[in-house]
């Protein structure tokens, strides 16, 4: 539902500043984690300044957000003030606003950091022997190579040397940029504003080691809003790179699709490569590259081929102590590319062996396959990949989604879709148990939850429903099996549970039309459970016996 006023730029900084001033930046972190894991619901706007809404937590709480008192604001949560559930709201607020979400996510660092005007050919806090030098880099920008367009760049970024490096930082340098940008044909000003972008995501991957001297000042790690805008700007060029190139209508464009190429492969190669990032940050420039901007505008294999070999000579002159696994990928991706599947499975596997592979990295062979719709080729890179996925904890749910369009079309698939996803266990159990119940594998889920010793409480109601409604009698050794245990426990609030899964159990019996068995059994647990007193007045409770 969107918002029923605007906010205007004034109510917006006061905002951020009475956000800034009511909430740590743990709860902002973890408000931004339930934003994005969608758990904001039923937003409405019931007036121009007050929202509610539901989050989904361990219940669903209410959230009232009062935007002119934002310390009025309430939840029906445990915490007794500002919490997460109504950070998330707020985001969800900026996002139907068109306002940058990070904003809120980093609102303590902007109050504090000042704005800072947008580059032009002559760039205010640029010395005048600069903005000389820029307006000559300028001229030459039409015609010029990369490594001139790089210069410029970077000289536009000048003044924001000094900026922390957040989302904010990563919005106004690519303002800056595209501000003073000359106008350019439209292949160009494709791969112009690729250029502007790998500028600015390589300082901020290494801003103690950027392009020029004018811009080494921080020299720290990347810290989590430098995270965020990290994140942010590879989905900006992501989204920017699955736009076509058009190469065809202007083929002397290709030189600088080459120098593109040399310069993402060494930066590919060289890159730290960390499990503890989000992931990896060339490495998924070089793959989009090829994928979406190169092969397209290819007739044969020759510059697969050239990259192989350019690829080789690179590596030689590497450091040594530099990871294989960068070089192993991009092999990989190449004879993949000229549909040497053994060889590029083949350095895959050999690039898995070690830390530090990202999941994004491994699901790109499987998108193009995907998207072409071929289906064999599919269902084997899936029975290669998944074992490499698995040792990641990764959300398995994409993956499983790609096994299902192949299955539908490629029927015979199926059969290999269960092997690698049992061979994948235990990594692989929340994705496996949903297969299986969309497939319709009931003996086999039943089977699964009782040899790991799941209990009926470790679902909701409306997980089991599909078993319920389709074969009710395999639950029934499930729920009698969790009543066992629960009455073990000799507790009140066993007990409790104990009574709820036995009316459930009645209502299975008269499903299946075995209420002699039931009367039968309820009896015998009865009696023989008539010592324990408390259990007994939870039975009458629950109106199972007089």
């Amino acid at each position: 539902m969107q918002p029923n006023h605007s906010m205007d730029n004034a109510a917006w900084d006061h905002l951020i500043a009475e956000v800034a001033h009511l909430f740590d930046d743990l709860t902002l972190k973890r408000g931004f984690q339930y934003y994005k894991q969608k758990r904001v619901q039923a937003f409405r706007m019931i007036t121009g300044q007050r929202i509610m809404s539901l989050v989904e937590g361990r219940e669903d709480y209410a959230v009232t957000l009062e935007l002119d008192h934002l310390q009025q604001s309430h939840c029906d949560c445990p915490v007794s003030g500002p919490c997460k559930h109504m950070v998330a709201v707020l985001m969800r607020y900026a996002e139907l606003q068109g306002r940058p979400v990070h904003s809120i996510a980093n609102a303590k660092g902007l109050i504090d950091t000042p704005r800072i005007r947008k580059a032009e050919p002559s760039v205010p806090g640029v010395p005048q022997g600069q903005n000389e030098q820029l307006k000559k880099l300028a001229a030459l920008v039409p015609e010029g190579t990369l490594q001139q367009w790089r210069e410029y760049i970077t000289l536009v970024l000048t003044p924001l040397a000094h900026t922390v490096r957040n989302p904010q930082y990563a919005d106004r340098a690519l303002a800056a940029i595209a501000g003073a940008q000359p106008k350019l044909p439209p292949a160009a000003a494709m791969l112009f504003k690729l250029q502007a972008h790998l500028a600015v995501l390589e300082s901020l991957v290494k801003p103690g080691q950027a392009l020029t001297a004018g811009l080494s000042s921080l020299g720290y790690s990347v810290g989590y809003y430098t995270s965020i805008a990290i994140s942010e700007l590879q989905n900006r060029i992501t989204d920017m790179m699955k736009q076509p190139l058009p190469l065809a209508a202007a083929p002397e464009e290709w030189p600088r699709v080459y120098d593109t190429i040399a310069y993402l492969r060494k930066e590919m190669l060289t890159e730290t490569r960390d499990r503890s990032r989000d992931q990896p940050y060339f490495s998924s420039c070089y793959a989009l590259l090829w994928n979406h901007w190169i092969t397209p505008n290819l007739s044969g294999p020759e510059l697969y081929t050239e990259e192989l070999k350019q690829l080789q000579l690179t590596s030689g002159s590497l450091n040594k102590a530099s990871s294989p696994q960068p070089l192993l990928l991009a092999e990989a991706r190449m004879y993949y590319l000229l549909k040497d599947d053994a060889a590029a499975r083949e350095r895959l596997r050999l690039a898995g062996e070690r830390p530090g592979l990202h999941p994004e990295e491994l699901l790109g062979f499987i998108l193009p396959l995907a998207e072409t719709r071929q289906w064999t080729r599919l269902t084997e890179w899936l029975a290669e990949i998944g074992p490499l996925l698995g040792g990641r904890l990764y959300n398995l749910h994409e993956y499983a989604g790609y096994w299902d369009d192949a299955v539908r079309h490629l029927p015979e698939a199926e059969t290999l879709m269960w092997d690698t996803l049992s061979g994948m266990l235990p990594l692989s159990r929340e994705i496996y148990d949903e297969q299986l119940l969309a497939y319709g594998k009931w003996q086999e889920w039943m089977d699964v939850q009782l040899s790991t010793g799941k209990e009926p409480g470790d679902f909701r109601v409306s997980d089991l429903q599909p078993v319920e409604k389709h074969a009710p009698e395999l639950l029934l050794p499930f729920y009698h099996q969790a009543v066992e245990r629960f009455v073990l426990e000799k507790n009140r609030p066993s007990y409790k549970a104990a009574v709820k899964l036995l009316k459930r159990l009645s209502k299975l019996y008269k499903k299946l039309k075995r209420e002699e068995r039931w009367e039968a059994f309820l009896e015998a647990f009865t009696s023989r459970n008539s010592r324990l007193r408390a259990l007994q007045e939870e039975l009458r409770k629950g109106k199972l016996i007089p």
